[in-house]
This record gives structure tokens, C-alpha cells and sequence, in this order.
């Protein structure tokens, strides 16, 4: 499992170009955008529709944020603007080890392969929070593989958690590992158009829709 994991990583550094998403800018198209749209609205400067294109409406709701919070006030949402606008950290430092992050990619891939880069780092931060609550075990893989309450996670039951995950999912699973939290302290996500189970609705609070999934405390 050592030299699988090793090789994982090693053939992920050769491909691996950027620490973050691209740049969301005039013209993007992406669920991404539905994401920034969304939770620009929540945060009162932008009131239009949430379309997944960024248009000049976008641009200008993201130059708004941008002056009210110090930073360059250029319309694209970079780095420093998603560090601000989701609780991205500004500075990191690896408190993780390689199995944490061969499995929680994998888990990542599996569960949100469709959606966009920070839906992905959502699911992760959900993972994350389990292991920081005595609820759950405290580390990455026994919260993935967890069968106290039957199985957790549906990749687990189905084999999907094995698939190879892309280097978006590698991405977000790095991010969150070093600490982002777009969706704070969120412990429960599913997909109301896929799931059969309404526990998590009637039974855990709710706190945000990123893409697909809802997020539950």
C-alpha cells in the first residue's frame, strides 16, 4: 500500500501546475461560477439571478467584495479573493500525511466528480469535520470507512472509492486538508435529486447548497 500510495503522489506532482482553480473571470462558464454567484448573493452584493456565467453583473458584484475587503479591486476572482470568500487560508502548512490525502481524493472523486472545484473541497471539509468530532473516528481514513451507524459514504458500498480520482479532486483535497471550509462546520451533504434518504434533511441543520449537494451541520 506504501509504494501504491508513493507512486499516487509522485504521478500526481507531474501534473500537478496549480495549487488552486483557475482564475473566474468575463466569459467563464462553470459550476464554479453558480458557486461564486451564490454565495456573493448571501453576502448581499449580488441580487441577480444565479446563471453560471460571468457576466459584467458578476464582475461588478466581485469588484464590490474586492474594495470592501482590501484587496484588488479587478473584477476577477483569483486566489486572494476566494481566500476571502470562502475561508480559504492565506498561508498553509502540511499537517497531513500522503494516506490522508490518497483517500480523501478518492472520496472526493467519487462523490463529486460532477461538480465544480469548490463543491469538491466542500465534500472534503464535510470529511474533515467528522474527524475533528467525537462522534467520529479522528482520522481521515476509519471516518471515510466508517460502519458504526452502517455505511457512511455510498462509494464505500458501491467500489467507487477505489476509482482513480482527476487532478481537480487531488486539488480540492489538498485545499481542504490544509484548511478550507466553504462550508464551515458541515458534517452531512447529499443530493435531494439522487438521494432515497430524508434523515439527513429532518435530522440536521441546514447550512448551504453548493451545485447538487446540500450541506448539513
Amino acid at each position: 500500500m506504501k509504494k501504491k500510495i508513493l507512486l499516487f503522489i509522485m504521478t500526481f506532482l507531474c501534473t500537478f501546475q496549480v495549487s488552486f482553480a483557475s482564475p473566474l473571470k468575463l466569459g467563464s462558464t462553470s459550476h464554479d461560477v453558480s458557486d461564486l454567484q451564490t454565495r456573493l448573493k448571501n453576502k448581499g452584493y449580488y441580487s441577480h439571478y444565479v446563471t453560471g456565467y460571468y457576466g459584467e453583473i458578476t464582475k461588478n458584484a466581485v469588484t464590490k467584495f474586492q474594495r470592501a475587503n482590501g484587496l484588488k479591486d479587478d473584477g476577477i476572482a483569483g486566489h486572494m479573493t476566494f481566500n476571502k470568500l470562502y475561508n480559504f487560508p492565506k498561508e498553509t502548512v502540511k499537517s497531513y500525511d500522503d494516506n490522508d490525502l490518497y483517500w480523501l481524493s478518492r472520496l472526493i472523486e467519487a462523490e463529486a466528480s460532477g461538480e465544480g472545484y469548490i463543491g469538491k473541497v466542500a465534500v472534503g471539509n464535510c470529511v474533515l469535520n467528522r474527524v475533528l468530532s467525537k462522534d467520529y473516528p479522528n482520522n481521515v481514513v476509519k471516518v471515510i470507512f466508517d460502519r458504526n451507524y452502517g455505511v457512511q459514504y455510498q462509494p464505500v458500498a458501491n467500489g467507487k472509492i477505489y476509482n482513480t480520482p482527476s487532478v481537480s479532486s487531488v486539488q480540492a483535497a489538498i485545499a481542504a486538508l490544509e484548511g478550507a471550509k466553504p462550508v464551515g462546520n458541515s458534517m452531512f451533504f447529499y443530493n435531494p435529486k439522487k438521494s432515497t434518504s430524508s434523515w439527513i434533511k429532518n435530522n440536521r441543520q441546514y447550512y448551504l447548497t453548493i451545485g447538487n449537494h446540500n450541506f448539513h451541520l
